[in-house]
């Protein structure tokens, strides 16, 4: 993930670039490990890139059904386990949903999430030194850590402005 990116993009960005961004990414990817990218993981992740916002698994289905068949569940939901698996989706725990992220995270970094409260907007930070930190902490007092997520609440600087 560059620093040089913004956590939140500007409002009148151009999104399209966003999810073309995502696809290419996820393409590539995808070639480079010899994997399928198929046609209901591309159409999952491009409903995912529709907006910065996390959305269910069923707000997923419910943007695939404008365009498509309405997919089963079980379709959707296998097709956001390959693209989690793959880093092309991050779970937003406190949400229980999903976002897209066109980011090469390696296996160690961890990112943050920033969660506006206002908007719904999420944007990622780079947050290894607090995972370094955590787990350390959670290691001397005996604990195996597996996962450790990041979430922080509270208002983009978009928001603070129109406010």
């Amino acid at each position: 993930m560059t620093s040089t990116k913004p956590a939140f993009p500007a409002p009148d960005h151009d999104h399209d670039r966003c999810t073309a961004d995502a696809i290419t990414h996820a393409e590539e990817v995808c070639k480079q490990r010899a994997q399928k990218f198929t046609p209901i993981r591309r159409q999952v992740l491009q409903a995912l890139s529709s907006s910065h916002r996390p959305l269910g698994a069923y707000e997923v289905i419910d943007e695939l059904a404008r365009s498509m068949p309405r997919p089963a569940p079980i379709t959707v939901y296998r097709a956001l386990d390959f693209l989690m698996a793959n880093g092309f989706v991050h779970r937003i725990e406190s949400r229980n949903a999903y976002l897209a992220c066109a980011h090469d995270h390696d296996a160690a970094s961890l990112v943050a999430f920033l969660i506006c409260e206002r908007c719904g907007s999420v944007g990622e930070i780079p947050a290894a030194p607090v995972a370094q930190s955590l787990t350390a902490a959670a290691r001397a007092s005996g604990f195996a850590p597996r996962l450790s997520v990041v979430e922080i609440t509270g208002t983009c600087a978009h928001c603070q402005r129109a406010a």
